[in-house]
């Protein structure tokens, strides 16, 4: 019998396709459905907020507001970058509680944001908007730590894939500790992996030497998926030698 999609003859027994087409479309339906999870997500992030009755009452609170970057010292006084409150409580619940009460970045209509450049806060600001953004290493990380402090879940995740798509040997230790830094799960997993596959490298890396004097306990946590590592594969062999 052949085969609907390659045309090939197979197994009389299997139904419509060959083996090698039906591993095949099994594959491309896993893609398509993590495609339309993510941009469910996407068009989730970017529905805009309903308002509570509280809020209803008073529509002139959601008026237009500017963030400024604290080291956006070039030029004098720092750039403004402008944005609309509605959009800032619709993508994170501390601008939410910030702007919905009667916080000073309320009433004076400004944000100051901490420690970041004006650069990684207009892409910042852009993303609230958008949900796209262009990304390197860096700004990556300036976004993932944004992303945390103003709870954008959504952007989190997304620099999160990034950063884990560049990891290598080289930088692992420096990518586990900034991912311990500000709970990026899949991170610290991702880095663990290399690390622990690598340990007969890890003690002539400066970053290693760095981590022991500064948070002994992540070496320790280190060591400890490690050794778990090296259990799991010896039970492994003993099982398959019993078998």
């Amino acid at each position: 019998m052949k085969c609907i999609s390659c045309q090939d003859l197979y197994d009389e027994d299997a139904a419509g396709t060959c083996k090698e087409c039906y591993e095949e479309a099994n594959e491309t339906e896993e893609e398509l459905k993590r495609e339309i999870d993510e941009l469910k997500a996407k068009v989730a992030f970017l529905k805009f907020w309903s308002p509570t009755p509280s809020a209803r009452s008073h529509p002139a609170s959601f008026s237009d507001v500017v963030l400024v970057a604290s080291e956006d010292t070039s030029a004098g006084a720092p750039v403004a970058v402008p944005a609309h409150k509605a959009v800032l409580v619709s993508r994170s619940p501390v601008f939410r509680a910030m702007l919905e009460n009667e916080m000073e970045e309320s009433l004076s209509g400004t944000i100051k944001i901490g420690d970041v450049s004006y650069d990684a806060l207009r892409t910042f600001v852009n993303y609230l908007y958008t949900a796209e953004v262009c990304l390197d290493e860096d700004m990556a990380c300036d976004l993932l730590i944004l992303a945390e402090k103003y709870q954008v879940q959504h952007l989190k995740d997304y620099c999160e894939k990034f950063l884990v798509s560049k990891l290598n040997w080289d930088n692992s230790v420096m990518n586990y500790t900034f991912a311990h830094q500000h709970n990026a799960k899949h991170i610290i997993d991702a880095a663990l992996t290399l690390i622990t596959d690598n340990m007969d490298k890890l003690t002539t890396r400066e970053e290693y030497v760095e981590l022991v004097e500064k948070d002994p306990r992540l070496v320790v946590e280190i060591y400890e998926a490690y050794l778990s590592k090296q259990v799991n594969t010896a039970a492994q062999k003993d099982s398959s030698r019993k078998t």
